[in-house]
């Protein structure tokens, strides 16, 4: 179905794509987040932040899913090549190993700022990885806290762990991506609606020509992302019950509908790299929301007709 929004002023159309959509794991998560696929253990993580934080693995072959039950909230993780987890948590960086679960801090980049929370994350192709925070809006009940200042950082954080500020002043760091050729940064600032696309300098890690990439406003609010084989930016929709596919250029390609209003993460998956998984939240919803929408708060997957990229892991 084609149908068209507004960016940059201007109608642009799209077409939306009603594609099967399942729910893998009914995980009642209550900010489902952070979704990447390891493909040496061929399963999928992701982990739910709000308090009682959990780290959730699922494995497609066999059906298995893991959870662990996590101290504090955590909000984005990495890979290591020893199977370890780099975990951004509530105060700082951690190791999570499965078979001694328990959180080993590593690092603390905002130590001065007790307000803060870590938030989406993810490694670029040299190994480091890049973290967001904001003020933290989920207090220990899982109550929903006002965001009230742009407190949040983007970090790059080096394999021996040095962390160095690239941007200051965000309202809510989300969607950290890259391009297949390692050429564009894209960082989403979830408040303001907006997808920035930076130059990326790979052997350096850094970070110029600041731009706006899509700040589409009627089709809910930009969460987490993920980029295709083509090139192309998947983006979770929150309060907008999709994944939309956006091309190079910033245009519209695919609204994929979730059957959940609050999508959160997506990314590439299966041994081909060709399903995609989606994380939901049920956070906040009243009880009419969850009776038309039950799974919600699940991952869910979908075959999207595309393939992904593989997940870098952290280099430390």
């Amino acid at each position: 179905m084609a149908t068209a929004t507004r960016m940059g002023g201007k109608a642009v159309p799209y077409r939306t794509r009603a594609l099967a959509v399942s729910c893998v794991v009914d995980s009642r998560d209550k900010l489902g987040e952070g979704a990447f696929w390891c493909p040496i253990e061929q399963a999928v993580y992701w982990l739910d932040i709000a308090m009682p934080s959990a780290l959730h693995r699922f494995s497609p072959a066999d059906g298995r899913h893991q959870t662990w039950p996590m101290p504090e909230m955590i909000s984005a993780m990495a890979k290591r090549a020893d199977g370890t987890l780099l975990v951004a948590a509530q105060s700082g960086l951690s190791i999570f190993d499965p078979e001694r679960p328990g959180l080993r801090r590593v690092a603390s980049p905002e130590a001065d700022k007790p307000g803060n929370r870590s938030n989406d994350g993810a490694p670029d192709a040299k190994g480091r990885f890049w973290i967001g925070t904001m003020q933290n809006n989920l207090g220990p009940e899982a109550q929903e806290i006002p965001i009230t200042r742009r407190s949040g950082t983007l970090w790059r954080i080096e394999p021996d762990l040095t962390a160095t500020a690239i941007e200051t002043g965000l309202g809510i760091t989300n969607g950290i991506a890259w391009s297949p050729d390692n050429r564009t940064l894209y960082v989403i600032d979830t408040m303001e609606q907006t997808i920035y696309a930076y130059d990326f300098d790979l052997e350096r890690g850094t970070v110029g020509n600041k731009r706006v990439f899509s700040d589409v406003k009627d089709l809910g609010y930009a969460d987490g992302s993920c980029v295709d084989a083509e090139g192309c930016l998947w983006n979770a929709r929150w309060e907008g019950s999709a994944v939309v596919r956006l091309t190079p250029d910033g245009a519209i390609d695919d609204v994929v509908p979730i059957p959940a209003t609050r999508v959160t993460s997506c990314a590439f998956g299966g041994p081909e790299l060709d399903t995609l998984y989606v994380t939901t939240s049920r956070l906040g919803l009243g009880a009419d929301v969850l009776a038309r929408y039950p799974q919600q708060g699940g991952l869910f997957a979908l075959k999207p007709g595309v393939k992904g990229l593989p997940r870098p892991q952290f280099a430390g």
